[in-house]
């Protein structure tokens, strides 16, 4: 059901005004992003028309635009994502460990999304795999499913890499399952040393091949001796790697994981009111506790369009990747011997494919079975309803 207030009729109403305040200052790719979310299920889209098959009355569905950055298209993105992990799901308690970037470094990954974003996944899923291998600590292979987020709560920039990963791995020769603690999986203050050396090594790299680019208030960063002062606090500081406690279960990470693969930037559920004053929607603020860590802000139209535009990934860019034990097209064989080793029956095989259920609502007058009767293109509207008894497909001019 449709929510009462949405992003995309923010976008359709001041975002005409920001384009033209902005003109020159928007990529190609956050244009896009606006033109997606203004345009979903919209006549601009184009659609179908279902009638009843019991009564003969009719409606209109329109298409989405399955933008990865429109809060209506990602529901149904993400229940087929997860449906195919649920055969990666192995009988062992998982943990949440998360590896968020400094300050310093985020403003230097705003003006360089692909490299920084990219940069972040190596970090950390090399860190992760490199200290669980150690011997001084779990010695085993392990399995990695990475997703990245680059906002807080408030839609602040703030890129950070949420990862579900197994309680264990492989052992070095692969004859065993190496089980973790049953609520430590590795160090955190480890894992925090070596993502700071791995991270800012690779990003003086970057800098020194010339990859790159300063903008704005940071453009004296392309000097090499500016970077590397800017740079001198965050050698210093502690990066943050939290691990929470391990899940429950396996439904547990479905469930997790359902809310965290393809989230945007802000859902339509958080918004509360659009007028004069600005967009109102509820956030968390994570240095209060209890029910004061729900609050609400109000931001100017233009401003909330601005930090909801931050987080457009470029094009082509994976923010969800496997490492480990899942990643590559071996996944599913390793996944069997692990199975074997921990004593379960392994997964399914695979099946033909079932005709998914019907998902339409039933017909509002009656409740009859509503079927599709006729398609219209892209900017076109269907004039009529169908002609009376006839059911069949047909295309509307």
């Amino acid at each position: 059901m449709r929510a009462s207030l949405e992003v995309a009729d923010i976008f359709r109403a001041a975002g005409p005004a920001y384009r033209a305040a902005r003109a020159g200052h928007l990529s190609l790719d956050q244009l896009k992003v606006m033109s997606a979310i203004e345009t979903c299920r919209t006549a601009v889209m184009g659609g179908h028309v279902e009638a009843c098959t019991d009564c003969g009355h009719w409606r209109v569905a329109y298409n989405s635009c399955r933008n990865r950055h429109c809060p209506r298209c990602q529901g149904a993105a993400a229940r087929a994502w997860l449906a195919e992990r649920e055969a990666d799901l192995l009988p062992v308690g998982y943990f949440h460990v998360v590896f968020t970037l400094p300050a310093e470094v985020a403003q230097v990954a705003l003006q360089n999304k692909a490299a920084l974003y990219g940069l972040l996944f190596q970090a950390a899923s090399e860190t992760m795999t490199t200290i669980a291998a150690d011997p001084k600590h779990l010695g085993a292979r392990i399995g990695i499913t990475a997703v990245l987020h680059t906002w807080g709560s408030a839609m602040t920039h703030h890129p950070h890499i949420h990862m579900i990963v197994p309680g264990g791995g492989l052992s070095a020769d692969g004859s065993r399952w190496v089980s973790s603690r049953p609520a430590f999986l590795l160090p955190v203050r480890v894992l925090g040393k070596l993502f700071r050396r791995v991270f800012l090594t690779r990003l003086m790299a970057l800098h020194d091949a010339g990859r790159l680019a300063f903008f704005g208030s940071l453009a004296h960063l392309a000097d090499r001796r500016a970077f590397l002062r800017h740079l001198s606090p965050v050698r210093k500081k502690r990066w943050v790697v939290y691990a929470k406690p391990p899940f429950a279960g396996p439904e547990t990470v479905l469930a997790y994981l359902s809310r965290y693969t393809h989230r945007v930037a802000i859902s339509n559920s958080r918004l509360l009111r659009f007028d004069q004053t600005g967009v109102t929607f509820r956030y968390k603020d994570y240095r209060r506790a209890g029910a004061e860590r729900q609050q609400v802000m109000t931001l100017a139209a233009g401003e909330f369009i601005r930090r909801f535009l931050l987080h457009v990934l470029p094009k082509g860019f994976h923010r969800i990747r496997h490492y480990g034990l899942l990643a590559g097209a071996t996944r599913k064989t390793t996944l069997d011997h692990v199975r074997r080793l921990l004593g379960v029956a392994p997964a399914p095989a695979d099946v033909a494919e079932i005709e998914p259920p019907d998902l339409r609502p039933p017909c509002p007058c009656c409740g009859g079975h509503m079927v599709i009767v006729g398609t219209f293109e892209r900017r076109r509207q269907p004039r009529a309803p169908p002609a009376s008894g006839h059911l069949s497909g047909t295309q509307i001019p």
